[in-house]
């Protein structure tokens, strides 16, 4: 229930208790807690229990648990009958990443069976690297920029 409180913390809480009951008062309110939550497990139980009779037979493997929606993904995307444990680790992203990155900034990871770079047409690959235009397509130089019109924004 408190897996995620350390020694530190619980000290303070429990001087925190002593500073706030004081020590007399003290067991008291710790029994009345405890007496609290244990009802309040009973009566939880005691539901839970309910809901399974009402439901039947057919679902006594239901736990209440699997309607949490991580839990429900989780039990589903391991589960074999889909085979997805197969594509999960086939697919590694790391190596698609840096695939993405070489294609972006122009470097050839892969080195082709015929020993030229890859022009990206036979491969399978999109060749995404900035390629400066020839200067006998356009009279514009490559660093001009459209006109700025202030009336348009």
């Amino acid at each position: 229930m408190f897996n995620d409180i350390g020694a530190l913390e619980l000290v303070t809480l429990v001087v925190l208790a002593v500073l706030v009951f004081g020590p007399d008062k003290l067991p008291k309110v710790i029994q009345d807690v405890t007496r609290t939550i244990r009802k309040i497990r009973e009566f939880s139980d005691s539901a839970k229990q309910d809901i399974r009779q009402e439901l039947g037979p057919e679902f006594k493997d239901f736990e209440f648990e699997d309607l949490n929606p991580k839990t429900f993904l989780r039990k589903q995307l391991d589960n074999d009958e889909l085979g997805l444990k197969e594509i999960r680790n086939g697919f590694d992203l790391k190596k698609e990443m840096a695939e993405v990155t070489d294609a972006v900034h122009g470097r050839d990871t892969e080195p082709s069976s015929s020993g030229s770079p890859s022009s990206g047409s036979g491969s399978g690959r999109v060749d995404m690297s900035k390629k400066p235009e020839s200067p006998g397509k356009t009279d514009k130089p490559a660093d001009d920029r459209p006109p700025f019109d202030m009336d348009a924004t």
